[in-house]
Formats: C-alpha cells, sequence, structure tokens
C-alpha cells in the first residue's frame, strides 16, 4: 500500500491512486480476516453448538463490501478526472513500483488460496482471490501506464482507471454473492458430488437409500444431515453401527471434516425393487432396478421408490 501511494505521490496519476485506494480495502480487509481466523478456530461451546466458522461468510461479505465499494469511488474520481484532467509525472519510475507490488500481490495471493484448499478457510479464500484481483489488475495497470508513456494521452490515465473499478466491483459482487450464499445455507452441490462419489464407491447392499441430504459450511467443517433407508428387521445396534459406518467412511478419505446427523429410516415393500441386499428374508420381489445416488435423488425429502 505504502508503495503504491508512493508511486501517486511522485506521478500524480489517478489510474495508481485507484490501485492504491484498493490497497487500503486490502489492509482493513486482511485485519478483519484475521479476526475472523482466529474466532472460526475457537471450539464448540454452549452459546455456538456448531461452532464459531460462520463468522467466514461474515468476513468474505464484509471484504466483498469493501471491494464493492472501492470500485465505486475508483469510478466517480475517474470520472471527474476525466472532465478534469491533470498532468502525469514521472510515469515510468511509478510504473516499475505497481508492477513490483503486483508481483508480490501475484505471489502472497497464490499461496493464501493454495493453504485456503488444504485447510478449508474461506476467509483465506477470500483474502487469496482479493490479492489476486489486485494482482491482475495492477498488470493491467502497467500496461495502461506503459501505453500513456509512449502516446502521451493523458486521458488514457482516466479510462484506464474507469475499467479498472468496474473489474473490482465484479470481484467484489462474486465475494458478495458467495457469503451470502453461504449465510442463507445454501446447497453446496460441489460438496455433495464428491460426498456421493465415497457413497457410491463404497456402498453396503443394507444401504437401501439415501435421501434429504443437505449440506452446511460452518468455517473449516462441514456439517451434513441426511435420512438412510435401512431394512427395517435391524435390531438398535446394527442400525447405529450401519450409521457410523458412513460416517467413518466420508471422514476417513481426505474430505473436510464433517460431522453427520442421520436418520434413520425402515425399508417398505415398496423398496424391493431397487433394495440390494441379498437373502433379504421379507423380500417381496426381486430386484429390477439399481439407482445409483446422484445430487437430484438423494436431496429430494422421500425414497427412492417415488
Amino acid at each position: 500500500m505504502l508503495g503504491k501511494f508512493t508511486a501517486y505521490f511522485i506521478t500524480s496519476s489517478n489510474a495508481i491512486l485507484t490501485d492504491a485506494a484498493e490497497s487500503i480495502v486490502n489492509v482493513l480487509a486482511s485485519a478483519f480476516a484475521f479476526y475472523s481466523i482466529y474466532l472460526s478456530a475457537q471450539p464448540k461451546d454452549l452459546n455456538h453448538p456448531y461452532g464459531h466458522g460462520k463468522v467466514e461468510f461474515f468476513s468474505m461479505f464484509v471484504e466483498g463490501i469493501l471491494i464493492f465499494l472501492a470500485g465505486v469511488l475508483i469510478i466517480f474520481k475517474s470520472g471527474y478526472s476525466l472532465l478534469f484532467p491533470s498532468i502525469v509525472n514521472d510515469l515510468f519510475d511509478g510504473t516499475i513500483i505497481i508492477a513490483v507490488t503486483g508481483f508480490i500481490n501475484f505471489f502472497l495471493g497464490k499461496t493464501l488460496i493454495r493453504e485456503s484448499k488444504i485447510s478449508n478457510s474461506l476467509v483465506l479464500y477470500a483474502d487469496g482471490k482479493h490479492l489476486l484481483t489486485d494482482a491482475y489488475s495492477s498488470a493491467g495497470l502497467v500496461i495502461g501506464l506503459l501505453a500513456i508513456y509512449f502516446t502521451q494521452n493523458y486521458y488514457l490515465d482516466s479510462i484506464l482507471s474507469i475499467l479498472m473499478g468496474l473489474y473490482i466491483i465484479y470481484n467484489g459482487y462474486k465475494l458478495l454473492r458467495k457469503s451470502v450464499g453461504g449465510l442463507m445455507d445454501e446447497s453446496d452441490f460441489k460438496v455433495v458430488n464428491d460426498v456421493l462419489k465415497i457413497l457410491n464407491a463404497n456402498r453396503h447392499d443394507s444401504w437401501i437409500d439415501i435421501h434429504n441430504l443437505r449440506t452446511q459450511s460452518y468455517g473449516h467443517e462441514l456439517h451434513i444431515d441426511c435420512h438412510v433407508t435401512l431394512p427395517y428387521y435391524y435390531e438398535l445396534n446394527k442400525v447405529h453401527d450401519e450409521i457410523s459406518q458412513i460416517d467413518t467412511l466420508i471422514n476417513q478419505n481426505g474430505f473436510v471434516r464433517t460431522e453427520f446427523f442421520i436418520h434413520a429410516d425402515p425399508c417398505l415393500p415398496q423398496c424391493c425393487h431397487y433394495c440390494r441386499l441379498q437373502g433379504c428374508p421379507v423380500r417381496t420381489e426381486v430386484q429390477t432396478k439399481d439407482i445409483t445416488w446422484t445430487p437430484d435423488n438423494v436431496t429430494r425429502n422421500h425414497k427412492h421408490y417415488k
């Protein structure tokens, strides 16, 4: 941030001021992200039985708002400068400083995104995307500054700044969209597909179907609740054992740490035509259909015979 403001004071370029102003947002958002990571790592307690992970969505929301507002202010400032242009000085020196800050932000952003995938942290992901956005806008700025330097067309300075402002607004919108979806417990079908890939590959014949599957993210943890249809004559210990195996299967396959709430449903005669269980003593008809679990049938709130 200090480097970019130094470049602005050297050049008086509106486009560089745009980049510097976004760096203020970077610093504020990173400070909030730092506290959010600390808070989301706190253990569950009586007041927060699902943990503190939801604060990560709020942190992403704040970061998205800050980015969005920065983009709007940049466009207004650049529009004014387009009508009342000012002289730009020492562009080459300013361009070198912006290029260096862009490289730093690019590698830091890539590092944060890589770490976010390892720890499943939305805060690190949002901050990493923010820094990559800053790096890409700096790259565009360098190209634009060089064009101004060689053409001496100073109107390009404000035009470039407006384009950067629009790009920043777009990235702010994407973070806001993702954060609101998480706060409203929007289903993540990528997570559902990953879970089903493991379950289909390790499916027990006694797991007749899975339905009403819902996912909720709580920071670096995942909560899933679903209904599992089992043979109705299984005694309670056997039911508990089957359900525990589903929980263990997901949590031991390199997946996100997952908390399962599983409701066991008894099978009905209508399930027999797609039940895989061999030697079932109460089967009323032979198996004529084999159903692969997909997001379409496991997320519906009824058994698969309907």
